[in-house]
């Protein structure tokens, strides 16, 4: 029995006219249009009086759990094209929104961040209740991946999945910050704190909250972001304390449910230096690294207009292989 995960290519082109991994990562994200999927929308609540808002395509069939990534939602052209390939498959979608990422602020002071695992964990244990021989699977994209990871490694055997798929994981969230500062990815960062801003606003406009409202106005770097926010909501000293123990790199020797990881080497929301060694998979997870394809980007095809979004392709080749056994009814 093979002590370690494997590490190999990704069977990956990327397209000649997204040259480079910043137009594999704005082209799928800004100027792709996807057909909108049909969601239901079912409300969660959780056991510390906050929800969650699941949005549901299908009605039978296994079940994939969809995590997005940061400020994302069930809206992503990404996560809208992987619900419409499921639903080619006879799947049912579910895409568990983070607290606060639905439309709606979630009711307590704290929201959701690269590390928190029990939403996920209440969610996944909810369905499996409802259906104990239903295979369910998920697929968390950049920090949905790294929650996804953690989640998984926590869990151990007892993960209530089938199998996971994770996609340009920020796996040493320190690393992320510090690459976000360089070059044109402080584009990324600008955009993100500036929606991250806006978020927190919105929150505490007409409510008190534990929050220096105009010093979260002028940070303009993730550490600052997650020293002023993040950190104070969640009950972390500081931001190192908070990527120090939400990274998932140092548990992933925990993951025991198949698992695929997506990367490429040139993902400009990080370095290669964060990427896992092979001695720190566990023997159960498989990772496919590309040399190109950004940040959840990985564009295939000859012209624009034939673009192919090998995500949509590779993610659904992957999980059909586990979620078309049968499989025991996990443990509680």
């Amino acid at each position: 029995m093979n002590r370690f995960g494997s590490i190999v290519p990704a069977d990956f082109t990327p397209a000649w006219w997204l040259p480079g991994p910043h137009a594999q990562t704005v082209w799928p994200a800004m100027i792709r249009r996807t057909r909108p999927v049909p969601l239901t929308r079912e409300r969660l609540e959780l056991p510390d009086g906050d929800f969650v808002d699941i949005d549901w395509t299908g009605d039978s069939g296994p079940i994939v759990v969809i995590l997005h990534g940061l400020q994302g939602s069930s809206r992503s052209p990404h996560v809208q094209g992987l619900l419409g390939a499921f639903g080619q498959r006879g799947w049912r979608g579910a895409v568990m929104h983070f607290r606060g990422c639905s439309g709606e602020p979630n009711r307590l002071p704290r929201t959701y961040h690269s590390g928190e695992t029990s939403d996920m964990g209440h969610v996944l244990h909810r369905l499996r209740e409802r259906h104990p021989s239903t295979p369910i699977a998920a697929v968390g994209y950049s920090l949905g991946g790294n929650v996804l990871l953690k989640w998984l490694a926590e869990r151990g055997l007892a993960a209530e999945l089938t199998a996971g798929v994770a996609v340009s994981v920020p796996f040493l969230l320190s690393g992320a910050a510090d690459r976000l500062e360089l070059g044109f990815s402080r584009v990324y960062k600008r955009h993100f704190i500036v929606d991250l801003q806006r978020a927190v606003l919105k929150k505490f406009r007409h409510r008190p909250g534990p929050l220096d409202i105009d010093a979260v106005r002028r940070e303009w770097t993730f550490r600052g972001f997650d020293n002023r926010v993040t950190a104070p909501l969640h009950g972390f000293r500081d931001a190192e304390h908070y990527y120090d123990t939400a990274s998932c790199r140092q548990y992933l020797r925990g993951v025991a449910r198949p698992t695929l990881i997506i990367h490429a080497l040139d993902d400009p929301f990080m370095t290669p230096g964060v990427i896992p060694r092979r001695e720190e998979l566990a023997p159960a997870i498989r990772m496919e690294l590309s040399a190109a394809g950004g940040h959840v980007g990985f564009i295939e095809g000859s012209a624009p207009w034939s673009a192919r979004f090998w995500l949509e392709d590779r993610i659904p080749r992957f999980l059909a292989g586990q979620l078309d056994r049968a499989i025991p009814e996990c443990p509680n």
